[in-house]
């Protein structure tokens, strides 16, 4: 077999893995998007390909919005915040053991990483309500907020830590005898060499909690201050479910995080491949 053949069979082996990657991603959104305009009949007769447009139920998406909408505030606002405060600790906490020379530094840093290995999740929900109870911060939105900050932080740091080490040392020196103290180097050199690295911690603790069902169920009591996926529970119907309702919520609940990729996207894609090529 010749080289150039070889080379062109390697192409076709890398398109077919991509359209295989883009078909097993954007399907099940197509699909929800189409039966988010059928009522249950039509879900059985037809559940793969869209009815005419003659037939299609947009009451479904006025019932959905009629769930969702109401908490679409609430999920933005404990998202937005536990980003704000997850970078807030996670930024100097990186910077310090990055850049710091001090004794029982690994130790430290090897400390933080333990803590990956703790139970968390359903494993530590009492712990977690007896907590935020004494803190008298359940039916609060700060309680999401707080636990979305603190429970991505390892991973902040783990991943700031590594690349802040890569940024040259001789930025840091150059600013230290200009004058510029460690907050000022933080502010004029890390976070702008950052920045992609930054906007993928940020997209990746949005997402997660965004997408939190078990902590909002428990923690929140008044209907004004549940969340998305709290809110999308109440389309499952006990006894029958209404597809074409439940997906025209869930289509509802996924604009804003489209949205949020489409204005992310290379941001994301930076932070992704940040550190693999080094001048």
């Amino acid at each position: 077999m010749s080289p150039q053949r070889i080379r062109t069979l390697k192409e076709l082996a890398k398109h077919a893995i991509l359209l295989g990657i883009l078909f097993f991603s954007f399907v099940p959104f197509a699909l929800m998007l189409v039966i988010s305009f059928k009522d249950n009949d039509q879900f059985v007769a037809n559940p793969w390909l869209p009815d005419a447009i003659s037939s299609w139920h947009w009451e479904n998406w006025i019932k959905g919005w009629n769930t969702v909408g109401p908490y679409i505030a609430n999920s933005i606002v404990t998202s937005l915040g536990a980003v704000i405060l997850c970078l807030a600790l996670a930024i100097p906490a990186s910077y310090v053991i990055a850049r710091y020379r001090f004794r029982g530094r690994e130790l430290v840093y090897y400390g933080f990483i333990l803590t990956m290995f703790l139970p968390g999740g359903a494993a530590a929900l009492v712990t977690t309500f007896k907590m935020m109870s004494s803190l008298s911060l359940v039916n609060s939105l700060w309680a999401l907020v707080i636990l979305g900050g603190v429970g991505g932080q390892i991973s902040c740091i783990f991943i700031l830590r590594q690349f802040i080490e890569d940024i040259p040392k001789e930025l840091f020196e150059s600013a230290e005898m200009d004058g510029a103290g460690h907050f000022r180097q933080m502010w004029s050199i890390m976070l702008p060499l950052s920045g992609p690295i930054l906007g993928t911690l940020a997209i990746m603790n949005f997402l997660g909690t965004w997408n939190n069902l078990i902590m909002p169920m428990i923690l929140l009591r008044d209907d004004a201050k549940l969340t998305i996926p709290v809110g999308l529970m109440r389309l499952d119907g006990e006894y029958v479910k209404m597809w074409g309702e439940l997906m025209a919520g869930y289509s509802i609940a996924a604009i804003p995080l489209v949205v949020l990729f489409l204005f992310s996207t290379r941001m994301f894609v930076r932070g992704l491949t940040a550190g693999a090529v080094k001048g």
